[in-house]
């Protein structure tokens, strides 16, 4: 083969695998990466509320059931509080399409939604202390009806694990100990606290 024809096959094999990497960076960013963007539309949404401006809950569905993906965030300073494990519906997992979780808003789908959610009352139900949650985006304003709250169960580990963790209906469900801490959170919020759930 010509020189000249070797150069311009290696230029083009290097430019593809540019490209390639460039475009996994576009598709696949980090999770520090999307926090920090979820921080930046949340406290865009926040300035037009009368919600808790300084504080909100974050949960990253493409991060996989047994490593942390609930998080806690200090709005203002854009960093990480607490962080702990979230169940994910068993519908969602049911449904995954190329390792992709489904989502739906559906009654009976035992999916988990993605969206804004207000954590409202707290209420003594058959998982003890919980909250109710209301949806504020189309794809989980069907949370109320649906009875998707934030609860505990003792299956959720409270550290990170080596498989997947026990399934919920669609609820948010999370360890007694970071229930605990979450519950320290709202019960002292003087306003209401924002869940975003997020892929």
């Amino acid at each position: 083969m010509k020189p000249f024809l070797l150069f311009l096959l290696s230029f083009l094999m290097i430019s593809c695998e540019v490209k390639s990497q460039e475009n996994h960076s576009i598709h696949y960013a980090s999770p520090e990466a999307k926090i920090s963007q979820k921080i930046a539309e949340l406290k865009a949404f926040l300035k037009e509320s009368d919600y808790n401006s300084g504080k909100a809950f974050l949960i990253d569905f493409s991060i996989s059931s047994y490593k942390f993906s609930f998080f806690v965030v200090d709005l203002k300073s854009g960093k990480i509080v607490q962080k702990g494990l979230v169940a994910h519906g068993d519908g969602s997992e049911d449904g995954k399409v190329n390792g992709n979780l489904k989502f739906s808003n559906i009654d009976g789908s035992h999916c988990s939604s993605l969206g804004k959610y207000v954590v409202e009352e707290k209420y003594k139900g058959k998982f003890g202390m919980s909250y109710r949650l209301t949806g504020l985006d189309e794809t989980n304003s069907n949370a109320r009806n649906r009875a998707i709250v934030l609860h505990r169960l003792s299956c959720v580990p409270d550290v990170e694990q080596s498989e997947e963790i026990c399934l919920s209906f669609g609820c948010p469900m999370v360890s007694d100990n970071f229930f605990k801490i979450l519950e320290q959170h709202i019960d002292k919020s003087d306003k209401k606290l924002i869940i975003y759930a997020y892929n």
